[in-house]
């Protein structure tokens, strides 16, 4: 596994865990569990991020709900079949965690390095009040040929640079992971509240190869 390949997609965040662990899957005997942390934004608000962690680096019997822990890992993706479509789930891979005694001031508690290729055409607009945004599809390699397909949200100058950004694309991005609730209408009747995560691009750049 070379640097370069790990190196491509890099995140810590920093936050309080504030769920049990929950089973997700087994991979040659090795069980991996789902953990929720909450992360401060610098504006006071939070993002609540799914973090999936072995049974090998913690004890994932306990409950460290209220604990503030260091995460160290990759913003992971996977396809989840339901209702007759694939929908994409975004996680932090934990590769380290680390109890810490308080979270820290400062944008440092959530950080986020990509390196990969544009999926499509970035989709570029504008808010009703002027603000300008694009919408990016990054897919990010990983080692053994496969990849992580990570939406990002570039604002301003950098929405406007990005629009430009053609299919193939080699790009780098540093910014946060962030969540955000949405409704999804189920039926005529029927709705259902959901979190949709997303890098939030702070600096982006295209690669010379």
């Amino acid at each position: 596994m070379s640097d370069k390949i790990i190196e491509n997609n890099q995140v810590t965040v920093i936050g309080t865990v504030v769920s049990e662990f929950t089973y997700s899957h087994e991979v040659f005997g090795e069980g991996f569990y789902m953990v929720d942390i909450l992360v401060r934004r610098l504006s006071s608000s939070n993002d609540r991020i799914p973090v999936m962690v072995s049974e090998r680096l913690i004890d994932v019997t306990q409950d460290y709900r209220n604990r503030c822990i260091m995460v160290t890992g990759q913003f992971r993706s996977y396809n989840r079949h339901e209702e007759q479509r694939n929908r994409l789930v975004l996680s932090v891979f934990a590769r380290e965690i680390e109890f810490v005694e308080e979270e820290p001031d400062g944008a440092r508690t959530n950080h986020i390095l990509l390196e990969g290729y544009m999926c499509k055409r970035p989709v570029y607009r504008k808010t009703p009040l002027g603000r300008e945004i694009a919408d990016l599809l990054l897919a990010v390699n990983r080692p053994y040929g496969k990849s992580d397909y990570i939406p990002c949200i570039c604002w301003g100058r950098n929405a406007r640079y990005a629009s430009g950004f053609e299919v193939g694309e080699h790009v780098r991005i540093l910014g946060r992971i962030q969540s955000r609730e949405y409704v999804k209408k189920l039926s005529e009747t029927e709705t259902e509240t959901r979190t949709a995560y997303e890098v939030s691009v702070s600096k982006l750049e295209c690669v010379e190869e």
